[in-house]
């Protein structure tokens, strides 16, 4: 595994320290791994203090600042801090009206924040300290030490924070914390494992087909390997645990966490974070408040955790309260009950007349059926020289201008320009636009024209030809879908006063010959262009797909 790092043994001061210098309202404790707000123990309030091993980040150091923690104190990685460190961290944030300890309930950081708490009681100051055990994975009746404290506790410290920042004393801090604690529930499952700096190999390894269900977040293994899931379905097995230790009521308020474990992709999170709010929604839950991201991870761990917090009006009122941190989410928390705007109505242009039939339909159904026969050709191509979705692309606007065949306009400038519509909704990348602007200006070519000749045809082929190039900006001979489009334009001009099929024909013959030119060209525009001269020998699939669907044309008009 490769981190970006520099020496293994120094990874989590350097990282605080990195933390800090973006981040003037905070400080790191000289001598420690403890992050503290500035002038922390002046301020005359609670103060809350967390932490617990490094490889967590943005937690704990991340949520230090006003309204959440006043101090966060720091192990290595996945390691308990030290009784010392704890200990100079409640020195350095108490300010006369007591601390509260926020302790996940891992079995090191339970005695090592126990231990320092005695000896800050022995030096006079009032200590309380909350143990979060939001972990459902683990059935309470087994044998082991106890649920786990994992990302929920992110919730604990917004709860606590607020209560102190509101001016509340050490016992009603405390019992806000502990209510919050116990009506919290967490589950996580994950896609693959993580790397230890120090370690330098994974944890444990996962198929290509697995996942790992109910983790802690220390890089262990969870409590069952599975076949790999939909987003779904995780979130089904996710939240149903939730819901059946009896920490969260059948019906009623709660709060949502949607957590990224580290590696997930921002859109996973958004995926899995839609998926749980509808299964919420489903279940007669009200999800008063949501927030998802990146909060409490596992290193680079792949995965999510999905949280559920029952709220009341005073939980509420403190997840509510202003808070100044690096890593709580700037947005309220608030759910859009209506996420969606109706769209504004389809455009018209003017574009209704007689439906498409008879040759035309013949044409067109052969073009569109050559797109989606060719899609594995153009697929194989494109992953030769670029990034291999043509051939989906083009088989997925066939397929959408089929789907609206039967309102087709008959007239060919009608039909060209509704067809570019479809495209540039349709096909992906690059060739949606480019596809659709040729549509546009070969039907700005026939304007009016109802039944076009040769020439007119000729004439709309060029001008597409100009449109994708005054688009795009590249010319015949930068290896793209110019190369066989040009020739095929000057072919089909170049036949003057012939019939229709044999001016095609030269037109899709050229296509060919331009097509077949490019496996010899240096790239200078499109996909191609970013591997240089590692094309050579390959045809550019985009002028490949301009001769297949001409020559398709010419095979239905020879048909008749």
């Amino acid at each position: 595994m490769k981190k970006l790092i520099n020496n293994p043994r120094d990874v989590v001061v350097e990282s605080l320290t990195g933390l800090v210098r973006m981040n003037p309202g905070v400080r790191l404790l000289e001598g420690s791994r403890t992050v503290v707000e500035d002038r922390a123990s002046e301020r005359g309030r609670v103060a809350v203090l967390s932490g617990g091993g490094a490889g967590h980040e943005p937690a704990h150091a991340g949520f230090v600042g006003a309204g959440m923690l006043t101090g966060a104190v720091s192990g290595e990685v996945f390691t308990s801090p030290s009784v010392d460190d704890i200990l100079a961290g409640i020195r350095a944030v108490d300010s006369g009206a007591g601390v509260l300890l926020i302790v996940k309930s891992y079995t090191g950081d339970r005695l090592n924040f126990g231990l320092a708490a005695e000896l800050a009681r022995a030096d006079g100051i009032d200590v309380r300290m909350v143990v979060v055990a939001d972990d459902v994975a683990l059935a309470g009746s087994s044998d082991h030490a106890g649920h786990r404290g994992i990302a929920g506790t992110v919730l604990v410290h917004k709860i606590a924070g607020a209560a102190a920042a509101a001016g509340q004393d050490l016992d009603a801090a405390a019992r806000a914390a502990q209510s919050a604690a116990d009506s919290l529930a967490t589950m996580g499952v994950a896609l693959g494992s993580c790397t230890v700096p120090a370690a330098g190999s994974p944890n444990f390894e996962l198929g290509e087909d697995e996942v790992e269900w109910g983790l802690g977040i220390h890089g262990e293994q969870g409590v069952e390997r599975s076949a790999l899931v939909t987003a779904t379905e995780a979130v089904d097995r996710l939240l149903s645990a939730c819901l059946t230790v009896g920490r969260i009521p059948d019906a009623g308020r709660v709060a949502l966490l949607v957590n990224n474990l580290g590696g997930s992709s921002a859109m996973e999170i958004s995926l899995v974070a839609d998926a749980a709010l509808t299964w919420l929604a489903e279940r007669g839950l009200d999800v008063v408040r949501a927030w998802s991201g990146t909060f409490l991870t596992a290193m680079e761990m792949e995965g999510v955790s999905l949280s559920l917090l029952a709220v009341d009006d005073d939980l509420l009122e403190l997840l509510d309260a202003p808070a100044g941190t690096s890593a709580w989410p700037a947005l309220s928390g608030w759910v859009n009950t209506e996420p969606f705007l109706a769209a504004p109505p389809a455009e018209a242009f003017g574009l209704e007349g007689p439906a498409l039939a008879g040759p035309g339909r013949t044409v067109l159904d052969g073009v569109l059926q050559t797109m989606q026969d060719a899609e594995p050709e153009l697929t194989a191509m494109d992953q030769q020289v670029g990034d291999g979705d043509l051939g989906h692309s083009l088989h997925r606007g066939a397929r959408a201008v089929l789907q609206e065949q039967a309102s087709l306009p008959c007239r060919p400038d009608l039909l060209l320009r509704r067809i570019s519509a479809v495209a540039r909704k349709s096909i992906g990348g690059t060739s949606g636009p480019l596809y659709a602007v040729f549509l546009l200006k070969a039907s700005e070519a026939l304007a009016g024209i109802e039944h076009p000749a040769s020439a007119d045809w000729a004439r709309a082929l060029a001008a597409g030809q100009r449109g994708i190039q005054d688009l795009g900006g590249a010319r015949p001979g930068d290896r793209t879908m110019l190369d066989a489009l040009a020739p095929a334009a000057e072919a089909f001009a170049g036949a003057g006063s012939e019939p229709l099929p044999v001016a095609l024909r030269f037109a899709a013959d050229a296509a060919r010959a331009g097509a077949e030119a490019t496996a010899d060209m240096t790239p200078r525009r499109g996909r191609s262009s970013y591997a240089g001269d590692r094309v050579k020998g390959h045809l550019d699939p985009g002028a490949w797909a301009v001769y297949l669907w001409l020559d398709a044309a010419a095979r239905a008009v020879e048909r008749g």
